[in-house]
């Protein structure tokens, strides 16, 4: 009886300790000796190189996070393991552990904040409309009778018929599986536009075969805070990502990073994306936070 007893307070322990670290990642990162950073795979904040090769803004910047919450726990070694997500399974995947950190491109929401936690904002977006430059479309009120295309689960096709000026206009939407074939039904003809964030138009132009072809036009369609993304209810993870960002703000590095993503040469074909540092995102690093994109609208 008394083994029995014995085996049943074992396994309690175990499982009280499991339920912890799943709610303390810190603990579960200390534990394992590892972390999972979310990535994306063709994003403007985030891309693969192929091979399993994984870089740009975010991604760096989620690497430098995860390096500092090394230090913080004294371990020698990370072992720092990537996983591609998409706008389709990145908030499952955070939300049943599989990552720890999603550092893409992803809109901080009120409808995502009861799902997910997000870090302070590193990036504010502006949703924009990317065409052929021969198009002849230069705004929302062009689109009319138009194919226009966008990303599976994401929210930009919603945006842009909600924008004030898109009434009484007509359009077909079509969907990409990623924002790589998303670009590649506006490369082909399959669509006459691609909706996203200005990043992401912007990274896909600068890696195409002729990216004087393409141009973004039209009105800004929303503003969207753009974070990491980690478990709800984890406070003393979440305090260590947003003292990893604000740090890489305050001694410079953040803009150093950006510089070089957006204002430089970046692989594979050696192109500029030429993004200035906009001054809603200058402004959202001068005073870190965490709001969705609602707060924004009411500006």
């Amino acid at each position: 009886m008394k083994k029995q007893v014995l085996a049943f307070s074992i396994a309690v322990l175990a499982a009280s300790g499991a339920f912890a670290q799943a709610n303390n990642t810190l603990a579960k990162i200390k534990a394992s000796g590892s972390a999972t950073l979310g990535v994306r795979e063709s994003s403007g904040l985030g891309y693969t190189l192929g091979n399993g090769k994984y870089v740009g803004f975010h991604t760096e910047m989620g690497e430098r996070v995860l390096a500092d919450i090394q230090k913080q726990l004294g371990l020698a070694k990370l072992d720092l393991k990537y996983q591609p997500v998409t706008s389709q399974n990145r908030i499952p995947l955070v939300t049943n552990g599989t990552v720890d950190l999603e550092c893409g491109s992803t809109t901080n929401n009120a409808a995502r904040q009861k799902d997910v936690a997000f870090a302070v904002t590193t990036y504010v977006e502006e949703v924009r409309i990317a065409v052929k430059a021969n198009s002849g479309i230069q705004s929302i009120k062009d689109l009319n009778g138009k194919s226009v295309a966008t990303t599976t689960g994401t929210t930009s096709v919603q945006t842009l018929r909600k924008h004030e000026r898109a009434g009484g206009i007509d359009f077909k939407e079509v969907y990409g599986k990623d924002h790589a074939d998303s670009f590649l039904l506006l490369e082909t003809g399959r669509a006459d536009a691609f909706v996203m964030d200005g990043s992401i138009l912007a990274g896909n132009i600068s890696k195409s075969k002729n990216p004087g072809d393409f141009k973004i036009v039209g009105e800004v369609l929303s503003v969207e805070p753009i974070a990491c993304m980690l478990r709800k209810d984890d406070p003393t993870f979440k305090k260590a990502v947003d003292d990893s960002i604000k740090r890489q703000i305050a001694d410079g590095s953040l803009a150093k990073l950006y510089d070089r993503w957006f204002m430089q040469p970046i692989p594979p074909t050696n192109t500029k994306v030429g993004l200035p540092l906009s001054e809603a995102t200058k402004a959202a690093w001068a005073n870190p936070n965490d709001k969705p994109m609602e707060d924004y609208s009411k500006k």
